[in-house]
């Protein structure tokens, strides 16, 4: 039974990919002879993808019939309305509109399996990407000095031992802040280029060229040697799939994206049975302060390529659809008034999405005042009317199975928002 260690530390392992054309020989032997149950049936999943740079909630999901809003965005402003310039909202429930270029995700709002909160954020007001993005991570915003991560916290409230390290899984080049902590996490770049790098260990620097055996003999590590065997058990559970040639069920094609990519990957993790709960994305280029664009642009693109690899993600788990909710999060959202240059500036509240069947979905939840000056933030930024960690906590608790707030988000006293089936 493997226990409950944190792989990223100092003088730890971090597992991701590396071009050198997959499990190098000599490891593949190593762990040639070993076998493994299968893992965790019919387990929850809770998939985060973390939008980096902070995405224009007002231009995802508008408003529509705020004057206001229209007045200080005059070349970004769009309309519901069938006879607009250029592509129109696609219509929500008559307030809200949601981007043309996220039609991929009208139908399983209108199915009632997608969520949308809308003024969510963080209670600390800093706009600063760092500080929002780390507070948000941490789960803890107002104190920078959290060393675990929210998610790495989830994992350690999941109720049992981890008995595969592939437990809580990030489909990125290094551990984000989120799974930062003392419960097992790791981090994967590419499953086709699986391999393991010694990290804070020059005798690790050159991994392929050494015997693994050596290495661990000589390693003055001693996570390194009590995560050995953990090693060993990750590279053979995916050396024994060919990933390369994964074909998505009912015809699904990914974005070519780095997030469809991600999604992807984690999708056959899933269908690997490898003991998955928590796995973690990243979308980024949200920080649209120059020629954000409307139907076309930067935004348009961002929004089509979330929308599109989250439903690619969601069709291809067709069969695992009821263990499955995907969430998304945001540092902080963007200016009410557009700028001088056609974008936006770091703002405060933006919006994030809830898909999955246990969620009560084909609703806007949260709360939205009308956008007249004197109901901003600072006179200028949507205001935060939802604290993050109301959502977060209500999924992770209701999907998840976790009931202890107070240990996954320290200092908070709120309270869920409903937008979870109980």
């Amino acid at each position: 039974m493997v226990t409950r260690r944190g792989f990223i530390k100092a003088g730890g392992l971090a597992l991701f990919g590396i071009s050198l054309g997959g499990i190098p020989g000599f490891l593949a032997e190593a762990v040639a002879a070993t076998t493994r149950p299968l893992l965790f049936k019919k387990k929850k999943i809770l998939v985060c993808i973390f939008q980096r740079g902070a995405m224009d909630g007002l231009m995802a999901v508008t408003p529509f019939n705020d004057q206001y809003l229209q007045a200080v965005r005059p070349t970004l402003f769009m309309s519901a309305a069938s006879n607009a310039k250029g592509k129109s909202l696609i219509d929500l429930d008559g307030k809200y509109g949601l981007h043309p270029s996220m039609s991929a995700f009208e139908q399983v709002f209108k199915d009632k399996r997608l969520a949308i909160v809308h003024g969510i954020g963080s209670p600390n007001n800093t706009r600063s990407h760092f500080d929002a993005q780390d507070f948000m991570e941490s789960g803890t915003p107002f104190k920078k000095g959290t060393t675990s991560g929210w998610l790495n916290r989830a994992v350690g409230l999941l109720g049992h031992e981890a008995v595969t390290p592939f437990q809580a899984v990030s489909l990125t080049s290094s551990l984000p802040r989120s799974f930062y902590g003392d419960n097992a996490a790791v981090a994967i770049r590419n499953l086709s280029e699986f391999n393991i790098q010694l990290r804070g260990n020059p005798k690790g620097a050159n991994l392929a060229s050494k015997s693994f055996e050596d290495l661990y003999d000589q390693t003055s590590s001693g996570l390194l040697k009590t995560t050995g065997k953990e090693s060993f058990e990750a590279i053979n559970m995916l050396n024994k799939t060919n990933v390369a040639a994964y074909k998505p069920e009912n015809n699904v094609v990914y974005p070519t994206s780095a997030l469809g990519n991600s999604l992807k990957q984690i999708a056959q993790l899933i269908k690997m049975d490898v003991g998955m709960e928590v796995a973690f994305a990243e979308s980024g280029g949200w920080d649209t302060h120059f020629n954000q664009g409307t139907d076309t642009g930067i935004f348009a693109r961002n929004v089509n390529d979330l929308s599109n690899s989250i439903m690619a993600f969601w069709n291809d788990l067709e069969k695992y659809q009821d263990q499955v909710t995907v969430m998304t999060m945001t540092e902080f959202g963007r200016t009410v008034a557009q700028n001088g240059t056609g974008g936006t500036d770091h703002g405060r509240a933006s919006c994030n999405f809830i898909l999955g069947n246990d969620v009560k979905g084909g609703m806007v939840h949260g709360t939205v005042n009308p956008l007249a000056k004197e109901n901003l933030e600072d006179g200028r930024d949507l205001a935060v009317t939802t604290d993050f960690r109301s959502v977060f906590s209500e999924v992770a608790d209701l999907h998840l199975g976790i009931n202890n707030d107070k240990i996954l988000f320290p200092d908070f006293s709120g309270s869920h928002i409903g937008m979870m089936k109980i």
